[in-house]
């Protein structure tokens, strides 16, 4: 579990004076929306996402380049566990982090989560290799194949009052993100990768399409408050799939499909 509180430094103090106290990183350090692409009917288009040169990440500690998976199948949502009193401006400074506790102290490849998401609903590229890939993670042990490791940054145990930016966040990358035909409402057969996992290795496991870390491992991530918004997630996800069905929006996505094992002992918290 990560600790529940970080202590930043002085080096984050800079960046939380240029920008008022809980407003979003500006957009200026995000990625544009990928052109559209008729192939990807039914998924709604790119949210915009702040790369990891936006958020600065330290380039020089990731220990592996990307390994690549199938077409997301299925969306677990995190959070991180640490304080929810931070200003938004400090994001950047939070996810560096998490990167260097996954790599440094876990003895990770890289970031384990694929997106992270800050309370004001912004939108950060984890795991490098490309936002529009389908990279592996090392999110959600014994499911971290066809499938994208979401932490929200804070934590939401039961009590916590979970941000109306944060649930569209989330929804928007399950609903831009998962493959074609997949309803977020609905289920999915995954097979187990681990016997650390809350099913041994080779099981199939039935899931819903965007499940919390819980369903899956014996954790309360992603804490009550988050977990209790899954629903709304689902329902928000299905109707911007279906609103970008009906106005012919849809975005490119997972292009490549070539599988390998890494990291799948993951577990973020």
């Amino acid at each position: 579990m990560w600790p529940h509180r970080i202590w930043l430094g002085a080096a984050v103090l800079p960046l939380a004076l240029l920008v008022p106290r809980d407003a979003p990183v500006p957009h200026i350090l995000a990625e544009p929306p990928a052109a559209p692409a008729r192939d990807r009917a039914g998924s709604a288009p790119q949210p915009v996402i702040v790369t990891r040169a936006g958020w600065h990440a330290d380039e020089s500690i990731v220990r592996e380049h990307a390994v690549y998976t199938g077409a997301v199948r299925a969306v677990f949502v995190h959070h991180t566990g640490e304080t929810n009193d931070y200003d938004c401006a400090e994001a950047p400074e939070l996810i560096r982090r998490v990167e260097e506790a996954h790599i440094r102290d876990r003895g990770w490849d890289d970031i384990g989560y694929n997106f992270l998401v800050d309370r004001c609903g912004t939108i950060y590229e984890g795991r490098a290799g490309g936002v529009a890939r389908s990279v592996r993670g090392a999110h959600t042990t014994g499911f971290n194949a066809d499938s994208v490791g979401i932490a929200v940054l804070g934590d939401y145990y039961d009590g916590e009052k979970v941000p109306a930016p944060v649930v569209r966040a989330l929804a928007s990358i399950a609903a831009w993100k998962l493959l074609p035909g997949e309803d977020p409402r609905g289920k999915v057969r995954l097979r187990s990768t681990n016997d650390a996992s809350r099913y041994p290795k080779g099981d199939v496991a039935v899931l819903n399409v965007i499940s919390g870390h819980r369903d899956t491992y014996q954790t309360t991530c992603p804490g009550q408050a988050l977990y209790d918004e899954l629903p709304e997630i689902r329902a928000m996800a299905a109707a911007m799939r279906a609103a970008a069905e009906r106005d012919g929006d849809t975005d490119t996505g997972d292009a490549d499909t070539e599988d390998a094992d890494t990291e799948d002992a993951g577990n973020t918290h």
